[in-house]
């Protein structure tokens, strides 16, 4: 179906996005899987051709242009390319936010030349072992002595959390026991300080090259003026950013399931079952064309919702259905052309396989289905 989102400027990035990762991540896309992380050089490339840093002022090094349909154009043509950039992703589209939203003058002059050139690398670490994404329950804690913060704590589940030079760490300032909301603030830590930890690479299900760690900070001093926003102020900040998030995890979602439909409708016409193409079977046919109603259907709500992120009128409510719709019809796509590939798509040399395994994860991270249920019931009004 015809998709109005994109102007001629973005579809000159799509190009340039496309002939990098063909050029420069696909083929050596392997090697990254089996060493579970993306080089630190790949991003280095990427700040170079202006990839990183579209919404990063201009006197820093960036773009200067804040517009998240350049970012949703880099996720399309990676799953397009059957490759996934999670920890690319995780750091334009999750954690950026929170320094062009947050970071003073004095910050902005530190860090947004690194980000933009792709020499500094991030990770936000929320998670903590036993309570999962809820934020109020966060036990990690940030003591103020003299100019500087003394962290104490430990994180897990934390994207890029290997290579990252800066991590948004999100810690107790203060408690206040009749508001567990109250007290949190961001506070950027960097690599190497001491009593800072980075713990062994998380084997996961799936998306292998995204480098996942465990985060562990004892007696960790960093100084107050590596605060991001206001002391205390962080639950609200975090929330701020949540429907971009989210909507990030549909785009990719739908990306996913439009290049499983293009990779199964390529097998079938070549695989043969019973003496003939398994396209030739009326069930194959009417599999795929369904399959591809449905990513056309959801393609179409999340170009209208990132139209409306983009425009500031995306309100979290939408943003839940638009996830919630959209990862649920990526498993059910994903799943049925495996299916289609019979016993070969469960073997990791076929893409489907390495699909199948990285789409489980959309309805869990950034707010699990059954979050996006609640969100969407109360806005509702089933209370």
């Amino acid at each position: 179906m015809r998709r109005t989102l994109y102007t001629a400027d973005h579809e000159a990035f799509r190009e340039l996005a496309r002939n990098f990762i063909d050029k420069e991540v696909v083929p050596h896309y392997p090697d990254w899987e089996r060493a579970g992380r993306m080089p630190r050089e790949i991003f280095e490339r990427m700040g170079e051709l202006g990839l990183l840093g579209t919404a990063i002022p201009e006197e820093y090094g960036g773009g200067g242009v804040r517009d998240y349909r350049f970012n949703a154009v880099l996720q399309e043509e990676a799953y397009r390319a059957l490759v996934t950039l999670s920890t690319v992703r995780t750091q334009i589209d999750v954690i950026l936010p929170y320094f062009l939203e947050y970071a003073n003058e004095e910050q902005r002059r530190r860090w947004f030349p690194g980000l933009a050139d792709g020499t500094l690398l991030t990770a936000v670490a929320m998670t903590e072992p036993g309570t999962g994404s809820d934020l109020a329950g966060i036990r990690t804690t940030a003591v103020r002595d003299g100019e500087d913060y003394v962290i104490n704590g430990a994180k897990t589940f934390i994207t890029g959390g290997l290579l990252a030079d800066l991590v948004i760490v999100v810690a107790r300032t203060d408690t206040d026991p009749d508001n567990r909301r109250a007290g949190l603030s961001l506070i950027v830590v960097e690599s190497g300080r001491p009593g800072f930890t980075k713990g062994r690479i998380l084997d996961k299900l799936g998306c292998k090259v995204q480098d996942t760690v465990e985060l562990s900070f004892e007696d960790v001093r960093v100084p107050q003026s590596n605060r991001l926003g206001e002391e205390g102020k962080a639950f609200g900040y975090l929330g701020h950013n949540l429907a971009q998030e989210r909507i990030t995890v549909a785009v990719g979602s739908v990306a996913q399931a439009r290049s499983a439909i293009a990779a199964t409708s390529e097998y079938v016409k070549e695989r043969k079952a019973f003496g003939q193409p398994v396209a030739s079977y009326q069930n194959t046919k009417f599999e795929l064309a369904a399959m591809s109603s449905e990513v056309e259907a959801a393609q179409t709500m999340i170009d209208r919702a990132v139209l409306d992120l983009v425009e500031g009128e995306l309100s979290g409510a939408d943003a839940a259905r638009t996830k919630l719709f959209c990862t649920e019809v990526q498993a059910r796509v994903v799943d049925r052309c495996l299916q289609l590939f019979g016993g070969y798509g469960y073997m990791l040399e076929y893409p489907i396989a390495r699909l199948y395994a990285d789409a489980r994860v959309a309805r869990i991270y950034a707010g699990t289905s059954e979050v996006m249920k609640t969100i969407v019931a109360k806005d509702l009004g089933l209370r």
